[in-house]
């Protein structure tokens, strides 16, 4: 009655064509008290202290012992501080628009999840695809690192017994690690036994790990205040490399701010999601700024920032001013930071699968759920087993470029999401086809009716957002000038698309220094005033009054939409680009075998191929009507 279903047999080459097509922009609906999902249900077992504990440890890992050394004396100098706020900034913008989807789709799946109900099935796929390669490299670099800073902690690069130290193997000329094979199958028994347990875990280590870095800024501190703070009384001043290096180095050290978004992944194991989730994501990244920001200023006051040791700055530091003894401290601190980031790349994984499997885009072998321990356990001990066998044969550094494209693809997405649902949100619902009598029930109502709760006519139509009956007018009547509700819609839709095409042109122009410049200084002019003009006209049009309503409300509002939104695309965007080409070429092989699997699996087997998309305002009207209860 007016319905139309994404059916996946079509009647042609046109028909097929079309139906391809569907499938990719195709979106699910917000988890309701109506759309539950089948089977055995995640724990909910976590609270604040938790999710801080989570966000913290997967942010700070031991990267931070070393880039403070790297970035100050090759971008920031005594300024590095300064680049550690500015990137806590731009971090935080994203964390921003984390929070907003966090509260309103407390389900896993994170980016994924919520780039499937604003975006469609084919953007959030590769979104999900791409986090399944960072969380795997990402899991296997961190297990890599750990093996050489416990045999710095017993004396030396030999020091770890034969079952666990480094062996090269002629024949193959590859360098095996058991340490790392073993710490990752650990971590994994761990995270099976479940997400309380495995979290309890986390606050313990991460709580060493704290612990460490706040020693470092005691002691640091008294060390400096006994010295006079050498580092900062240099002729070249505060920014030896001018503010373009202390920009550079913001751009370096904003990958030190990864790992909050693993807050996210687990919405659906916490209590309060609403209060809880922001709360969480918000205390892990202030409280990783504010660490960072005071070890930094510490450092770089101890020791000028040319002389520091660029592997080992902060155990140099220390023992220069004949504190020897105070670099077991920090190799102990940059363990448990490694502990922790362990903890945390694996952690996500298994929720994403499940995620991407109950939607049907993964076989349901992901989905389950054991009963017991109330855990993905077999996506659990897959990642476990596919990070083990990476961190044992490879030396996964040189892929270590590859982690960063699916959190600033991630992050990318979840703020295009925020616009969409300010401006454009879902106004149409997917239904399962075993409610059709209902839907041709309630359909048929209101085509006699002809009416609406406000007067309007019902539309109904597969893929477009054509229901405005349920939302006020944008204007009064008697401003005939004014545009109506449904061309409000396209326009704000049009003007999101031809703003992330503006951030897009105007950052590769910007990094492209290989171009013409007369062809440079085009594409920057055109991506100006494309990014410029969408924020004037996302500003000057109302938002969608239906966004009060969507998904769960009383949760976080992301402030300063639409400037804050498309400031952190634009940071995104221009991040990705500066991956390097080798970085790309690499992802793209990835990505094309995900385009394949989704192709030839994820489209004919998603949930919603057979779904019956009706207004969002006849749903509860549809799963309350008779003729369901007669079925």
């Amino acid at each position: 009655m007016g319905v139309l279903v994404d059916s996946q047999e079509g009647g042609g080459g046109n028909g097929s064509s079309w139906g391809c097509v569907r499938s990719l922009i195709r979106r699910k609906q917000v988890d309701s008290v109506h759309a539950k999902s089948s089977g055995q249900q995640l724990a909910k077992a976590l609270s604040v202290p938790h999710l801080i504990a989570i966000g913290v440890g997967s942010t700070i890992g031991a990267g931070v012992y070393i880039l403070v050394g790297t970035v100050a004396r090759e971008h920031s100098g005594p300024a590095l501080t300064i680049s550690f706020l500015i990137a806590g900034i731009a971090a935080a913008l994203s964390a921003f628009c984390y929070a907003e989807l966090a509260s309103r789709c407390p389900s896993a799946g994170s980016a994924y999840h919520y780039t499937y109900i604003c975006v469609g099935e084919g953007v959030a796929w590769l979104v999900g695809w791409a986090l399944i390669l960072e969380y795997t490299i990402g899991g296997a670099a961190v297990a890599r690192g750990i093996s050489p800073n416990l045999a710095l902690l017993f004396g030396g690069g030999n020091s770890l017994p034969v079952i666990l130290a480094r062996q090269h193997i002629p024949g193959l000329d590859i360098v095996v690690d058991p340490c790392a094979a073993i710490l990752v199958f650990i971590v994994t028994g761990l995270l099976c036994v479940g997400i309380k347990e495995s979290t309890q875990a986390q606050v313990i280590i991460t709580t060493a790990n704290v612990c460490a870095m706040i020693f470092v800024i005691i002691a640091g501190g008294y060390l400096g205040f006994q010295t006079g703070w050498v580092g900062y009384e240099l002729p070249t001043g505060y920014f030896p490399f001018g503010v373009d290096g202390m920009l550079a180095g913001s751009a370096t050290v904003f990958f030190a701010y990864i790992g909050f978004d693993s807050v996210a992944s687990t919405a659906e194991e916490v209590k309060n999601p609403q209060r809880d989730l922001p709360l969480g994501i918000g205390a892990s990244l202030f409280l990783c700024c504010a660490l960072y920001m005071m070890v930094s200023v510490v450092v770089v006051g101890l020791v000028p920032y040319y002389a520091m040791d660029p592997d080992t700055p902060i155990s140099s530091a220390f023992t220069d001013h004949g504190m020897q003894w105070a670099a077991y401290i920090v190799t102990i601190g940059a363990i448990t930071a490694l502990c922790s980031t362990l903890l945390g790349s694996i952690l996500p994984q298994p929720r994403i699968l499940m995620a991407m499997a109950r939607d049907g885009l993964l076989p349901p072998f992901f989905s389950e759920v054991n009963k017991k321990t109330q855990v993905p356990m077999k996506g659990t001990i897959v990642t476990g087993i596919g990070s083990a066998i990476l961190a044992f044969f490879m030396d996964v550094s040189q892929l270590a470029g590859m982690v960063s494209v699916g959190t600033l693809l991630a992050f990318s997405m979840v703020a295009i999401s925020v616009l969409i649902l300010r401006y454009v949100p879902p106004d149409e619902v997917p239904l399962p086809s075993s409610l059709q009598e209902s839907i041709d029930s309630v359909s048929l109502e209101y085509g006699r009716s002809g009416q609406k709760i406000n007067g309007k006519r019902s539309k109904v139509k597969f893929g477009t957002s054509t229901t405005d009956s349920d939302k006020p007018l944008l204007f009064k009547e008697d401003a005939s000038d004014r545009l109506s509700e449904e061309n409000r819609r396209k326009i704000a839709g049009w003007t999101i698309m031809l703003t992330c095409v503006g951030a897009f042109l105007l950052t590769y122009a910007a990094s492209n220094l290989g171009l013409p410049s007369y062809l440079r200084f085009s594409l920057c002019g055109v991506g100006g005033t494309c990014l410029l003009s969408g924020l004037i006209v996302l500003t000057c049009i109302d938002q969608d009054d239906a966004r009060h309503s969507f998904g769960h409300t009383g949760g976080f509002i992301c402030p300063f939409v639409p400037l804050l939104p498309i400031v952190c695309i634009l940071i995104n965007v221009y991040l990705l680009i500066n991956l390097g080409a080798a970085t790309w070429a690499r992802v793209s092989v990835w990505l094309v075998i995900g385009v394949l699997i989704y192709a030839f699996y994820g489209r004919t087997h998603s949930s919603l191929r057979h779904a019956v998309y009706v207004p969002a305002a006849q749903a509860d009207e549809i799963y309350q009507s008779p003729a369901r209860s007669i079925a």
